[in-house]
């Protein structure tokens, strides 16, 4: 018998005739195997991380985006892992590629850039369901990076600007209004005595000499020059 000895985060799946032992995983430790009959396979049980190659594809409402992103899945069953696909990290890491294509081409651009959390936890799911059965466990997916063409990141630059600078048209007018209606209240409180307005030409007067300037406003009273002009 040979002894051999796999780590704390290794499994050893060992075939003997061509069949699985036990139908079940050796180690962590030390185990035997037979010599000439027995074979095994080390499987490595952490998490492994792997970036997504920058896919080009169109959107939902063709515009012609550059995604990558990156996945993090571990083996969770050494026996499915080893027995139903031939190479569990190349099929999943090819498999991850196309979900991202199919699944991006569903959205939108806004949807895309909106809601990334939404497309991440929807790739998740459908990588988890279609690595199953290799014993893969697809723990996270997250979109690094959505590299749009420069005449788009233009076009919607252009329209954000336009879009603050109608804000912003929008909110002086209704500031213009509100002034205007403030205005008219003042006017009518001050028409019911005549002594006001005459404070606030003082008022007036006191703020100006308080800047000292040369040059001081002195209103005429229409009523007057209509007294001479009537003459």
């Amino acid at each position: 018998m040979c002894i051999k000895i796999v780590q704390e985060y290794e499994r050893a799946v060992i075939f003997r005739l061509g069949r699985i032992v036990d139908k079940k995983p050796k180690g962590p430790g030390i185990f035997f195997v037979l010599p000439c009959t027995d074979s095994f396979r080390k499987v490595d049980l952490r998490t492994v991380t792997f970036d997504i190659p920058a896919q080009e594809f169109l959107t939902k409402d063709s515009v012609t985006v550059s995604v990558d992103g990156v996945v993090y899945f571990r083996v969770f069953d050494p026996i499915c892992s080893v027995a139903n696909v031939s190479n569990a990290d190349q099929a999943t890491r090819l498999l991850a590629q196309t979900t991202l294509r199919n699944v991006l081409g569903t959205k939108n651009l806004s949807e895309l850039l909106s809601d990334r959390e939404g497309i991440s936890n929807s790739m998740q799911i459908s990588l988890d369901e279609a690595t199953g059965v290799w014993g893969i466990k697809v723990e996270r997916v997250e979109i690094k990076d959505v590299k749009l063409p420069l005449q788009l990141q233009r076009a919607m630059a252009a329209e954000a600007e336009a879009t603050r600078e109608a804000r912003a048209k929008v909110i002086a007018a209704e500031g213009e209004m509100n002034a205007s209606r403030a205005l008219k209240e003042a006017s009518l409180v001050i028409s019911e005595s005549p002594s006001a307005l005459q404070l606030r030409y003082l008022q007036t007067l006191n703020t100006i000499a308080a800047e000292k300037n040369s040059t001081i406003i002195f209103p005429l009273p229409i009523d007057f020059l209509q007294h001479f002009t009537g003459k």
